[in-house]
């Protein structure tokens, strides 16, 4: 199977804010979209990538924290329908999002999470994840439902980063992966 490089949806999209629609059954159509969001992810040197973010409603996302020593040992994963069961704690730490170019925000997170979510062959798994495995899973799953990390910061950061997103929304940015701006453009 050749791997395609999926634009990546850009803040504004409508696609970003709405809910996932689960997944019944793993096909042929889910395992190449998986394949191409890993490929996708790792051009444009992500460390998670939900299926909103490449134009797709489904309750995907994919995972790669390999490439930091501590997550050696974990091969890159992908997550079907997850749920958080449970959070403890609170953690800070900065934050980005292929979505949103060029943005970082010290965002809030939970310490530590436990995970209910199914594999490639709809297996149900049982994860227990703090750090930063637990912040990408939580901001992958965020997108799931709808949510950016732009809404975990207040007024004033929010008043800052103004400009900068509605660059983003008018699509006058750089980067080095390809871009879907306002559904219809692709850099």
């Amino acid at each position: 199977m050749i791997m395609k490089q999926l634009p990546i949806t850009t803040y504004g999209m409508e696609i970003l804010r709405k809910k996932t629609i689960p997944v019944k059954d793993v096909d042929m159509n889910i395992i190449e979209t998986v394949g191409n969001m890993f490929y996708t992810m790792e051009k444009a040197d992500g460390v998670g990538l939900a299926a909103p973010q490449v134009d797709i409603d489904k309750a995907i996302a994919v995972i790669d924290v390999s490439h930091y020593d501590e997550y050696a040992h974990i091969k890159p994963f992908v997550i079907i329908n997850p749920v958080i069961e449970e959070s403890h704690g609170l953690w800070h730490a900065e934050e980005g999002c292929l979505s949103i170019p060029g943005i970082k925000l010290n965002i809030p997170r939970a310490e530590k999470i436990y995970v209910t979510y199914y594999d490639l062959d709809m297996n149900e798994v049982n994860l227990e994840a703090d750090k930063l495995l637990g912040r990408v899973l939580q901001h992958e799953i965020d997108h799931l439902n709808g949510k950016l990390f732009t809404d975990l910061i207040d007024e004033d950061e929010k008043k800052r980063i103004k400009r900068d997103l509605r660059d983003i929304k008018k699509g006058l940015i750089e980067t080095g992966y390809k871009l879907l701006i306002n559904e219809e453009k692709i850099r």
